[in-house]
C-alpha cells in the first residue's frame, strides 16, 4: 500500500497553546494584544501559503530493519529499535506544508520582522506536527478499515534525529519511499526541504509494546520528555 496524501485546512492549523509554548508562553498566561495580532496573521499566512501534502507506504519488517540501520549511526539501544520488531504493521511517512510558507519565514527574518517571522515559525513547525499526526491516524484508519485492527492495537509514529534513531536515517527512509514525488527532497545535512516537513515510520503493534522506560543512555538529556504524552494518548484512547 502506498498513498499520496492531502490534508484539510483543519487537518495543520494548531492549537494557539502550542505555538505560544514554543515560544515559552505558558499556558496560563495572557498576552498582549500585539501577540494575539501576531498570532492571528500567522495562523491566516499558514492558511494562505501553505500546501499540505503527505505520503504514506506500508512496508514489511525486513524492509523496515534496512531502513533503521541507515548508515549504522543509531544508539545501541532505542524505543525504535526495541519497538518495530513487536510490530504487527509498520509504514513509512512523510508530510510538509510546501515550500511557499518556509519562504515567507526565511523573508520576514530578511526584512527584520522579527517577530511575525518567529511567530510564523513556531505555528509552521506545530502544523507540520499535525500533519503527522494526521497521516499516523490515516495509517490507523486504514488498519481499521481493512480488518487488520485490534482494541489491543497501538499506533504511534516515530522519526529519525530523536531517541537514539540516527538523523543519517532519513537517507534510507527516502531512498525506500521516494518523498521527492510529493516534493520533498534531503540535504546533505539530512535535514528535509522544505524544511517544514516531518518523515518517519508509524508502527501498528500491541500497546504495551510503545510503553517504553526512560532509562536509555540519551533520556537523562531530553528536556520535555514529550513522548511520555503520546504513549499515554494510547491508554487515553
Amino acid at each position: 500500500m502506498s498513498e499520496i496524501l492531502t490534508f484539510s485546512v483543519e487537518d495543520m492549523v494548531p492549537e494557539r497553546a502550542a505555538a505560544f509554548a514554543l515560544q515559552g508562553i505558558p499556558v496560563d498566561v495572557d498576552v498582549p494584544d500585539h501577540v494575539e495580532a501576531l498570532w492571528g496573521q500567522a495562523v491566516e499566512l499558514l492558511t494562505d501559503l501553505a500546501e499540505p501534502r503527505g505520503l504514506l507506504a506500508e512496508v514489511t519488517q525486513a524492509e523496515f530493519a534496512q531502513v533503521y540501520a541507515g548508515d549504522g549511526l543509531n544508539e545501541p539501544e532505542t524505543p525504535v529499535g526495541d519497538v518495530f520488531p513487536q510490530a504487527d504493521h509498520l509504514a513509512l511517512f512523510a508530510v510538509t506544508l510546501g515550500g511557499r510558507i518556509s519562504q515567507a519565514i526565511t523573508e520576514h527574518f530578511a526584512s527584520r520582522d522579527f517577530a511575525l517571522g518567529y511567530m510564523l515559525d513556531s505555528v509552521a513547525s506545530v502544523a507540520a506536527d499535525r500533519l503527522a499526526e494526521s497521516a499516523e491516524a490515516r495509517y490507523c484508519q486504514t488498519l481499521t478499515t481493512t480488518g487488520r485492527s485490534s482494541p489491543s492495537m497501538g499506533v504511534l509514529r516515530y522519526s529519525p534525529g530523536y531517541c537514539g534513531w540516527h538523523i543519517s536515517g532519513q537517507r534510507k527512509l527516502f531512498e525506500h519511499l521516494q518523498p521527492d514525488r510529493i516534493g520533498i527532497t534531503l540535504r546533505a545535512s539530512f535535514l528535509m526541504d522544505p524544511l517544514k516537513s516531518v518523515s518517519g515510520v508509524v508502527i501498528a503493534g500491541p500497546r504495551e509494546c510503545h510503553r517504553v522506560p526512560t532509562t536509555y543512555s540519551f533520556c537523562s538529556a531530553c528536556q520535555t520528555y514529550a513522548c511520555r504524552d503520546r504513549i499515554q494518548s494510547l491508554s487515553d484512547g
